[in-house]
Protein backbone atom coordinates (compact mmCIF):
# COMPACT_ATOMS: atom_id res chain seq x y z
CA UNK A 1 0.00 0.00 0.00
CA UNK A 2 1.04 3.79 -0.78
CA UNK A 3 -0.13 5.93 2.03
CA UNK A 4 -0.02 9.42 1.13
CA UNK A 5 -0.37 12.50 3.73
CA UNK A 6 -0.88 15.46 2.07
CA UNK A 7 -2.97 18.13 1.16
CA UNK A 8 -6.42 18.37 -0.84
CA UNK A 9 -7.15 21.75 -2.36
CA UNK A 10 -10.12 22.75 -5.05
CA UNK A 11 -7.87 24.58 -7.53
CA UNK A 12 -9.90 27.85 -9.15
CA UNK A 13 -8.09 28.01 -12.54
CA UNK A 14 -7.63 31.70 -14.15
CA UNK A 15 -6.22 32.08 -17.86
CA UNK A 16 -5.04 35.67 -18.60
CA UNK A 17 -2.73 36.59 -21.37
CA UNK A 18 -0.07 37.19 -19.45
CA UNK A 19 0.85 36.55 -15.93
CA UNK A 20 0.93 39.50 -13.62
CA UNK A 21 3.73 41.80 -12.28
CA UNK A 22 3.47 43.46 -8.47
CA UNK A 23 0.65 45.71 -8.36
CA UNK A 24 -0.62 45.48 -11.96
CA UNK A 25 -4.67 43.85 -12.65
CA UNK A 26 -5.11 41.71 -15.94
CA UNK A 27 -8.77 40.57 -16.34
CA UNK A 28 -9.69 36.73 -17.39
CA UNK A 29 -13.27 36.27 -19.05
CA UNK A 30 -13.94 32.99 -16.91
CA UNK A 31 -12.34 30.41 -14.17
CA UNK A 32 -12.65 26.71 -13.55
CA UNK A 33 -12.82 24.71 -10.05
CA UNK A 34 -10.47 21.54 -10.77
CA UNK A 35 -9.33 19.07 -8.03
CA UNK A 36 -5.82 19.81 -6.63
CA UNK A 37 -3.86 19.51 -3.68
CA UNK A 38 -0.06 18.40 -3.89
CA UNK A 39 -1.18 15.45 -1.67
CA UNK A 40 -4.29 14.62 -3.23
CA UNK A 41 -2.34 14.96 -6.86
CA UNK A 42 0.31 12.46 -5.73
CA UNK A 43 -2.19 10.27 -4.60
CA UNK A 44 -4.52 10.60 -7.44
CA UNK A 45 -1.27 9.61 -9.94
CA UNK A 46 -0.43 6.15 -7.72
CA UNK A 47 -3.93 5.10 -8.19
CA UNK A 48 -4.23 5.74 -11.84
CA UNK A 49 -0.62 2.98 -12.38
CA UNK A 50 -3.62 0.92 -10.25
CA UNK A 51 -1.64 0.73 -6.70
CA UNK A 52 -3.29 0.45 -4.10
CA UNK A 53 -2.96 4.06 -2.35
CA UNK A 54 -4.44 5.57 0.77
CA UNK A 55 -5.30 8.98 1.09
CA UNK A 56 -4.93 10.69 4.01
CA UNK A 57 -5.34 14.21 4.83
CA UNK A 58 -8.30 16.65 5.53
CA UNK A 59 -11.20 19.04 4.41
CA UNK A 60 -13.72 21.23 5.10
CA UNK A 61 -17.83 19.83 5.94
CA UNK A 62 -18.43 21.59 2.38
CA UNK A 63 -19.27 20.95 -1.28
CA UNK A 64 -15.53 21.03 -2.30
CA UNK A 65 -14.19 18.85 0.64
CA UNK A 66 -17.05 15.90 -0.85
CA UNK A 67 -16.37 16.84 -4.55
CA UNK A 68 -12.65 15.99 -3.90
CA UNK A 69 -13.01 13.33 -1.69
CA UNK A 70 -15.22 11.41 -4.37
CA UNK A 71 -12.95 12.39 -6.94
CA UNK A 72 -10.30 10.89 -5.47
CA UNK A 73 -12.75 7.46 -4.55
CA UNK A 74 -14.04 7.42 -7.66
CA UNK A 75 -10.68 7.23 -9.33
CA UNK A 76 -9.34 4.09 -7.19
CA UNK A 77 -7.81 5.82 -4.39
CA UNK A 78 -9.18 5.12 -0.79
CA UNK A 79 -10.15 8.03 1.45
CA UNK A 80 -11.18 6.98 4.49
CA UNK A 81 -8.05 8.58 6.11
CA UNK A 82 -9.67 11.83 4.83
CA UNK A 83 -10.93 13.66 7.80
CA UNK A 84 -13.36 16.55 8.32
CA UNK A 85 -12.66 20.01 9.64
CA UNK A 86 -14.24 22.86 10.82
CA UNK A 87 -12.50 24.75 8.76
CA UNK A 88 -13.07 25.07 5.06
CA UNK A 89 -11.76 23.14 2.38
CA UNK A 90 -8.03 24.46 1.25
CA UNK A 91 -8.04 26.71 -2.04
CA UNK A 92 -5.69 27.80 -4.84
CA UNK A 93 -5.77 30.29 -7.37
CA UNK A 94 -4.02 29.17 -10.30
CA UNK A 95 -3.54 31.78 -13.01
CA UNK A 96 -1.83 30.09 -16.22
CA UNK A 97 -0.71 32.33 -19.31
CA UNK A 98 -1.13 31.99 -22.64
CA UNK A 99 2.42 29.53 -22.25
CA UNK A 100 1.36 27.33 -19.83
CA UNK A 101 3.11 29.00 -16.70
CA UNK A 102 1.54 29.36 -13.78
CA UNK A 103 1.44 31.08 -10.54
CA UNK A 104 -0.30 29.72 -7.70
CA UNK A 105 -1.11 31.01 -4.13
CA UNK A 106 -2.44 28.23 -1.95
CA UNK A 107 -5.04 29.09 1.35
CA UNK A 108 -4.66 26.01 3.19
CA UNK A 109 -7.90 26.35 5.40
CA UNK A 110 -8.82 22.53 6.62
CA UNK A 111 -5.58 20.98 5.66
CA UNK A 112 -3.63 22.82 8.58
CA UNK A 113 -6.02 20.03 11.08
CA UNK A 114 -4.46 17.14 9.43
CA UNK A 115 -2.28 15.24 11.75
CA UNK A 116 -0.38 12.50 11.71
CA UNK A 117 -3.05 10.10 14.19
CA UNK A 118 -4.84 9.62 11.14
CA UNK A 119 -2.54 7.26 9.88
CA UNK A 120 -3.29 3.89 12.28
CA UNK A 121 0.19 1.94 12.98
CA UNK A 122 -1.64 -1.68 11.27
CA UNK A 123 -0.79 -0.03 7.83
CA UNK A 124 2.66 1.48 9.34
CA UNK A 125 3.98 -1.81 8.30
CA UNK A 126 7.50 -2.77 6.10
CA UNK A 127 6.42 -3.00 2.60
CA UNK A 128 4.33 -0.37 2.00
CA UNK A 129 5.46 3.00 1.03
CA UNK A 130 4.84 6.72 2.86
CA UNK A 131 4.93 9.68 0.37
CA UNK A 132 4.26 13.37 1.83
CA UNK A 133 4.81 16.43 1.12
CA UNK A 134 5.08 20.33 2.90
CA UNK A 135 1.77 21.50 2.88
CA UNK A 136 0.49 19.93 5.89
CA UNK A 137 1.70 21.11 9.14
CA UNK A 138 5.60 20.63 9.72
CA UNK A 139 5.58 18.49 12.78
CA UNK A 140 3.18 16.54 11.77
CA UNK A 141 4.78 15.58 8.72
CA UNK A 142 7.98 14.64 10.96
CA UNK A 143 5.94 12.81 13.33
CA UNK A 144 4.88 10.34 10.71
CA UNK A 145 8.38 10.02 9.13
CA UNK A 146 9.74 9.52 12.03
CA UNK A 147 7.19 6.49 12.99
CA UNK A 148 7.52 5.39 9.26
CA UNK A 149 11.19 4.80 10.02
CA UNK A 150 10.97 3.15 13.00
CA UNK A 151 8.14 0.77 11.72
CA UNK A 152 10.57 0.30 8.38
CA UNK A 153 7.89 1.81 6.06
CA UNK A 154 9.52 3.22 2.59
CA UNK A 155 9.50 6.47 2.79
CA UNK A 156 9.12 9.27 -0.04
CA UNK A 157 9.51 13.10 0.33
CA UNK A 158 8.36 15.73 -2.12
CA UNK A 159 10.04 18.40 -0.17
CA UNK A 160 7.86 21.15 -1.92
CA UNK A 161 7.41 24.14 -0.90
CA UNK A 162 11.07 23.91 0.12
CA UNK A 163 10.69 24.21 4.02
CA UNK A 164 13.32 23.55 6.28
CA UNK A 165 13.23 20.64 7.81
CA UNK A 166 16.30 19.10 10.72
CA UNK A 167 19.16 17.30 9.44
CA UNK A 168 18.07 14.49 11.20
CA UNK A 169 14.98 14.22 9.56
CA UNK A 170 16.64 13.81 6.31
CA UNK A 171 17.59 10.74 8.18
CA UNK A 172 14.56 9.32 8.07
CA UNK A 173 14.04 9.02 4.29
CA UNK A 174 14.85 6.40 1.87
CA UNK A 175 13.94 9.27 -1.28
CA UNK A 176 13.71 12.71 -1.14
CA UNK A 177 12.24 14.11 -4.38
CA UNK A 178 12.89 18.21 -5.53
CA UNK A 179 12.72 20.27 -8.53
CA UNK A 180 16.25 22.10 -9.22
CA UNK A 181 14.63 25.58 -7.59
CA UNK A 182 14.01 23.49 -4.38
CA UNK A 183 16.86 21.37 -4.45
CA UNK A 184 19.89 25.17 -5.00
CA UNK A 185 17.08 26.45 -1.59
CA UNK A 186 17.51 23.60 0.44
CA UNK A 187 21.24 22.77 -0.25
CA UNK A 188 21.89 27.00 0.67
CA UNK A 189 19.99 26.19 3.77
CA UNK A 190 22.22 23.14 5.03
CA UNK A 191 25.11 25.03 3.99
CA UNK A 192 26.13 22.80 1.21
CA UNK A 193 27.18 25.74 -1.47
CA UNK A 194 25.68 27.27 -4.18
CA UNK A 195 26.38 26.86 -7.77
CA UNK A 196 27.04 23.13 -7.81
CA UNK A 197 25.35 21.41 -10.94
CA UNK A 198 22.45 19.07 -10.10
CA UNK A 199 24.80 15.93 -9.90
CA UNK A 200 26.76 17.67 -7.57
CA UNK A 201 23.50 19.03 -5.61
CA UNK A 202 21.80 15.72 -5.46
CA UNK A 203 25.00 13.94 -4.57
CA UNK A 204 25.41 16.55 -1.46
CA UNK A 205 21.82 16.32 -0.65
CA UNK A 206 21.88 12.00 -0.91
CA UNK A 207 25.24 11.93 1.56
CA UNK A 208 23.49 14.51 4.04
CA UNK A 209 20.33 12.45 4.44
CA UNK A 210 22.13 9.13 3.54
CA UNK A 211 19.26 8.73 1.40
CA UNK A 212 18.36 8.70 -2.75
CA UNK A 213 18.06 12.14 -3.72
CA UNK A 214 15.70 12.67 -7.44
CA UNK A 215 15.93 16.39 -8.72
CA UNK A 216 13.60 17.00 -11.45
CA UNK A 217 14.67 19.75 -14.02
CA UNK A 218 11.06 19.70 -16.28
CA UNK A 219 12.62 19.77 -20.15
CA UNK A 220 16.03 18.84 -18.91
CA UNK A 221 14.63 15.69 -17.21
CA UNK A 222 15.89 14.22 -13.97
CA UNK A 223 18.99 13.24 -11.99
CA UNK A 224 19.08 10.80 -9.06
CA UNK A 225 21.97 10.04 -6.35
CA UNK A 226 21.57 6.88 -4.48
CA UNK A 227 22.97 5.88 -0.66
CA UNK A 228 25.50 4.47 -2.44
CA UNK A 229 26.78 6.87 -4.73
CA UNK A 230 24.82 5.30 -7.63
CA UNK A 231 23.92 8.12 -10.36
CA UNK A 232 20.83 8.47 -13.51
CA UNK A 233 20.14 10.28 -15.43
CA UNK A 234 16.49 10.28 -17.04
CA UNK A 235 15.78 12.30 -20.19
CA UNK A 236 12.23 13.54 -21.20
CA UNK A 237 9.47 13.57 -23.42
CA UNK A 238 9.95 17.17 -25.39
CA UNK A 239 6.53 19.33 -25.09
CA UNK A 240 6.26 22.19 -27.50
CA UNK A 241 4.01 24.56 -29.33
CA UNK A 242 0.24 23.87 -29.45
CA UNK A 243 0.95 20.07 -27.13
CA UNK A 244 1.69 22.50 -23.95
CA UNK A 245 -1.13 23.41 -22.22
CA UNK A 246 -0.48 23.44 -18.65
CA UNK A 247 1.98 22.82 -16.51
CA UNK A 248 0.07 22.45 -12.59
CA UNK A 249 0.78 19.41 -11.21
CA UNK A 250 3.33 18.01 -13.89
CA UNK A 251 5.88 17.63 -10.40
CA UNK A 252 3.16 15.64 -8.71
CA UNK A 253 2.32 13.51 -11.27
CA UNK A 254 6.48 12.63 -11.11
CA UNK A 255 6.23 12.09 -7.38
CA UNK A 256 2.91 9.85 -7.34
CA UNK A 257 4.41 7.57 -10.39
CA UNK A 258 7.73 7.28 -9.58
CA UNK A 259 6.58 6.07 -5.55
CA UNK A 260 3.84 4.08 -7.63
CA UNK A 261 6.66 2.04 -10.09
CA UNK A 262 8.86 1.66 -6.91
CA UNK A 263 5.71 0.28 -4.89
CA UNK A 264 5.66 -2.33 -7.97
CA UNK A 265 9.06 -3.35 -7.63
CA UNK A 266 10.63 -1.71 -10.47
CA UNK A 267 14.14 -0.45 -10.04
CA UNK A 268 14.87 3.57 -9.58
CA UNK A 269 16.20 3.89 -13.42
CA UNK A 270 13.00 2.40 -15.13
CA UNK A 271 10.88 4.32 -11.93
CA UNK A 272 12.25 7.55 -12.96
CA UNK A 273 11.43 6.75 -17.08
CA UNK A 274 7.89 6.26 -16.13
CA UNK A 275 7.87 9.40 -13.77
CA UNK A 276 9.28 11.28 -16.81
CA UNK A 277 6.86 9.98 -19.70
CA UNK A 278 4.12 10.61 -16.80
CA UNK A 279 4.75 14.59 -16.14
CA UNK A 280 5.23 14.79 -20.11
CA UNK A 281 1.77 13.80 -20.77
CA UNK A 282 0.38 15.62 -17.92
CA UNK A 283 1.15 19.40 -19.74
CA UNK A 284 -0.91 18.06 -22.35
CA UNK A 285 -3.84 18.62 -20.38
CA UNK A 286 -5.69 20.90 -18.21
CA UNK A 287 -5.53 20.79 -14.42
CA UNK A 288 -3.71 18.37 -12.45
CA UNK A 289 -5.83 15.13 -11.99
CA UNK A 290 -7.58 15.53 -15.07
CA UNK A 291 -4.89 15.35 -17.28
CA UNK A 292 -2.89 12.81 -15.54
CA UNK A 293 -2.51 9.75 -17.54
CA UNK A 294 -3.43 5.86 -17.12
CA UNK A 295 -0.62 2.97 -17.01
CA UNK A 296 -0.99 2.00 -20.76
CA UNK A 297 -0.92 5.86 -22.19
CA UNK A 298 2.63 5.64 -20.26
CA UNK A 299 3.72 2.37 -21.32
CA UNK A 300 2.79 3.93 -25.27
CA UNK A 301 4.67 6.32 -24.99
CA UNK A 302 7.82 5.03 -22.58
CA UNK A 303 9.68 3.90 -25.93
CA UNK A 304 10.28 7.83 -26.35
CA UNK A 305 12.80 8.30 -23.35
CA UNK A 306 16.13 6.26 -23.65
CA UNK A 307 17.18 4.19 -21.21
CA UNK A 308 18.39 5.86 -17.73
CA UNK A 309 21.96 6.75 -18.15
CA UNK A 310 24.55 6.11 -15.69
CA UNK A 311 26.65 9.18 -14.13
CA UNK A 312 30.76 9.33 -13.38
CA UNK A 313 30.77 11.62 -10.53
Amino acid sequence: MIIVFGSLNMDMMIDVDKLPQAGETVLSSDARFLPGGKGANQAFASARLGEKTAMVGSVGDDDFGRALADHLRHNGAMTSGVAKSDKPTGVAVVTRDGQGENRIIVASGANLDATAAQVPDEIMIAGNYLLLQMELPVSETIELLERAKEAGVKTVLNLAPAIMIPTKVLACLDYLVVNSIEAMQIAEKLGLGRDLSPEKLAQALAQVGDLTCIITGGVEGSIAVTQDGDAWKVETVRVEGDELVDTTGAGDCYCGTLTACLHAGKDLAEAMRYGSVAASLSVRGEGAQSSYPYLQEIEELLPEVPPAVKLNL
